[in-house]
């Protein structure tokens, strides 16, 4: 997809489970929990991210209900209860708590109805009375169970924050994503996970990183060895998570493939089914990936603001060349190869028009040159890698197309 991101992705499936009763006891929940009913089913799953609050099950309209999802009660819901008979408060729980749930949580320190913690046990079903009101109450199980539940992957790569951009670098064995990202410690950056990147999928649709845990802090180069980051830089040079903000895939320099020249073509690496604006990135001896991949970051802050630096530059050339159309014809364009005198070989009436053959996004000009042949022809020494000739600056208008 070109100049623009994709639409956001739904939230993947869960790929864990937590039963009730380790619910209840996480160290990472802030309200406490208190535990009325309901021993024998503390090993029932929860298996969905979000609770669920349904007050159209207690007059018997079950419909919507989620057995897998913690259900909650409030004053509201406890204040129906309180407005029903005896009979109708143990109608109302019989039929609700008949549905398997995981688990029940009454809010704002109430006791429930007796009717309801005889319906709990009765069916297994545990049943909580938490000691915060209802908001506080669903913020602190909704914090636990996305850490708890989240959809995990393991990727087979490195992860650096670099000015606070996480960077995961992606490529076949060997070819050096290790000593990139060693490269960029040295330089004062940050180093998440080396080799094993666990991921895991955040709301509203972020991508996070961590090492595995008995790789955390550490680093392996060829030639020397697995190196304990955090023991050489100190205490700065690491950290434990990171959001994933741009795949970069190191790839080996081949003189016949075409990469992207411009910037202006996006293109998207999925990771749990959320797009991630993936960058291919050549290598060859000579290139200095550590300032390569610093200035992949700074763009990406750049382009956070909503400034696009690469289309910019496009725009203000296509509104001149339109302006002047016939700007560049008869004129003279030097071969790559020619020297700093200009005394190359020269190509008689070659406009700049004639020079931008590869349109946008994989538009192409209208030209009688534009084919392999005629690309020859008139530039015999030029390869797709080797001249900033063959910026791409004109796209074919759509009402052109038709004279």
């Amino acid at each position: 997809m070109s100049g623009v991101a994709p639409p956001p992705s739904s939230a993947p499936e869960p790929t864990a489970e937590l039963s009730a009763g380790a619910l209840a006891t996480d160290p990472q929940l802030t309200v406490r929990l208190r535990r009325l009913a309901g021993h024998e089913g503390l090993g029932r799953p929860i298996r969905h991210p979000r609770v669920q609050k349904s007050g159209l099950a207690l007059a018997g309209h079950f419909y919507g209900v989620v057995p897998a999802r913690v259900q909650v009660l409030g004053e509201t819901e406890l204040s129906y209860l309180d407005s029903l008979d005896g009979e109708g408060r143990s109608l109302s729980a019989r039929g609700l708590f008949s549905l398997g749930l995981s688990c029940f949580v009454i809010t704002c320190n109430r006791e429930p109805p007796r009717a309801f913690v005889a319906a709990a046990e009765a069916t297994g079903t545990p049943l909580f009375v938490s000691n915060a009101r209802s908001s506080r109450t669903i913020n602190s199980l909704h914090a636990v169970l996305d850490d708890r539940l989240a959809p995990q992957t393991t990727l087979h790569g490195v992860l650096v924050d670099v000015f606070g951009v996480g960077l995961l670098l992606l490529g076949k064995s060997g070819i050096g994503k290790s000593e990139c990202a060693l490269e960029l410690v040295l330089r004062g950056h940050r180093l998440v996970a080396d080799d094993v990147v666990q991921c895991d999928w955040r709301p509203p649709g972020l991508i996070f990183g961590a090492p595995a845990n008995l790789l955390r802090h550490h680093i392996e180069t060829r030639g020397l060895g697995v190196l304990n980051v955090k023991a050489l830089f100190g205490v700065t040079s690491v950290r434990d998570r990171k959001c994933i903000d741009v795949v970069v895939r190191l790839v080996e320099w081949d003189d016949k493939a075409e990469y992207d020249r411009l910037g202006v073509v996006d293109t998207y690496h999925t990771i749990l089914g959320t797009p991630i604006r993936e960058l291919t990135v050549p290598v060859r001896p000579g290139r200095d990936m550590g300032s390569i991949l610093e200035v992949a970051a700074r763009n990406e802050l750049l382009r956070r603001t909503g400034a696009h630096p690469a289309l910019e530059f496009l725009g203000k050339l296509e509104g001149q060349l339109m302006a002047n159309p016939d700007r560049g014809v008869g004129r003279t364009m030097p071969s790559p190869e020619a020297g700093d005198n200009g005394s190359g070989a020269l190509v008689p009436g070659a406009s700049l028009a004639e020079r931008c053959l590869e349109g946008i996004g994989g538009d192409r000009i209208s030209s009688a040159h534009d084919t392999e042949e005629g690309k020859s022809a008139v530039f015999p020494s030029i390869r797709p890698n080797e001249s900033s000739a063959w910026i791409p600056a004109l796209r074919t208008r759509k009402g052109d197309e038709s004279q």
